[in-house]
């Protein structure tokens, strides 16, 4: 399940490359008559053990994440910049802790998805590492920690609370902090709020980033501006699969493609940018090629399990009252079937404290379109909530 599969294809081609060698060799000691490869066979043979040798590097190359580079070219004093495996509800699963002042507040940020990895795109802009102690997870399942998919029965989402609540408790142990900023985007905003329901006194406060509230809604509001897009724009045969297979919810997993694939084609607006969604964000030193394989297999296999789990959640419902500080942060451009959710929930949502930011140019993935508003944004909630103790 881990790329057993893969491995086992690499370590084949060496092997196969030296039975020939072997057999060419026995041939020519034993003078059995002429070689066995021409020139043209040995050109081939030279070939193909460099191609093997330039796989084998690739493969072989770990994830590592660079050092936080300060004004005098080198490290700042109590940076920190680590890729590690973590034992997490009896499962190792990775971390990326990036941060220039380890003694900065500690930000738990979660991935969307479900099974979504984010450390190449939280590579991708330095200016929150600069304020924060930034925690990336992978979740179990997902990119980095792809073999915690196993066992897939303890893929539940009591189990990745479980999860968040075992993650916040080793940062809190490790920084010596008592509590944590909660950032969750798309299906972690859910994760965090969920997390932060359970156990409030680990959480400074959360922070929703494309806040999904209720699956099931928004995909039907997908289905149905999907359709009205293809309708619109003639393309006849993903509308007669969306009415083939009528809203969702739906049992099998795959027909969720055409009701999702699409969105940034009917939800196109000026300032889209893809870049910071894999494959792109994928090409980053902090993934071995392994885990670049895995961050798609992940995707798809987690959403196998835990999104018929999502259907019936609901947070107006689930998560009506919070006690801590809630902020809600919607791009501009979000789709109407996540962002008339979120701002009903915001509207609903009992918090001690609330507080909405729209930001300008931006989409679901706001942080990541726009990381420096995101970065300022993150600055206020930590003044905000250091005015409300």
């Amino acid at each position: 399940m881990s790329g057993r599969l893969f491995h086992a294809v690499v370590i084949l081609a060496p092997l196969a490359l030296g039975a020939l060698l072997g057999v060419e060799l026995a041939a020519r000691l034993g003078n059995a008559g002429a070689p066995r490869l021409a020139v043209p066979g040995w050109l081939g043979v030279a070939v193909a053990a460099v191609g093997l040798g330039v796989l084998a590097a690739v493969v072989a190359r770990p994830a590592s994440t660079h050092q936080i580079i300060g004004s005098g070219g080198g490290a700042p004093v109590g940076s920190v910049a680590e890729q590690l495996f973590v034992r997490i509800g009896g499962v190792e699963q990775a971390l990326m802790i990036r941060g220039r002042d380890s003694g900065a507040p500690v930000l738990l940020y979660l991935a969307g998805g479900t099974g979504g990895t984010d450390l190449g795109a939280l590579r991708r802009d330095a200016t929150l590492e600069q304020h924060f102690v930034v925690v990336a997870w992978d979740q179990r399942g997902a990119g980095r920690s792809y073999a915690a998919l196993e066992p897939t029965d303890a893929l539940t989402v009591d189990q990745l609370i479980a999860d968040t609540l075992e993650v916040t408790d080793y940062l809190r142990a490790r920084f010596g902090v008592e509590k944590v900023y909660l950032v969750g985007q798309s299906w972690g905003s859910l994760l965090a709020v969920l997390a932060a329901k359970q156990r409030p006194d680990l959480y400074h406060a959360v922070v929703g980033v494309g806040q999904m509230v209720n699956l099931r809604e928004t995909d039907v509001t997908f289905w149905h501006d999907a359709l009205a897009w293809a309708e619109r724009t003639g393309k006849t045969k993903l509308a007669d699969a969306l009415r083939a297979n009528g809203p969702p919810p739906y049992a099998d997993i795959t027909k969720y493609e055409p009701v999702v694939a699409h969105e940034h084609a009917w939800n196109r607006y000026p300032t889209l940018d893809t870049s910071h969604e894999m494959p792109g964000a994928l090409m980053v030193p902090e993934y071995s090629l392994i885990d670049k394989l895995n961050a798609f297999r992940g995707f798809l296999d987690t959403a196998h399990y835990l999104y018929p789990q999502l259907q019936d959640l609901d947070l107006r419902y689930d998560a009506a009252r919070l006690a801590v500080p809630y902020f809600l942060v919607l791009g501009e451009h979000e789709a109407r079937g996540r962002a008339e959710p979120a701002d009903a929930y915001f509207e609903a949502l009992a918090a001690p404290y609330k507080e909405r930011y729209v930001v300008a140019g931006a989409g679901h993935r706001a942080n990541f379109d726009s990381p420096a508003r995101f970065a300022g944004i993150m600055l206020s909630v930590v003044e905000t909530v250091g005015g409300l103790q």
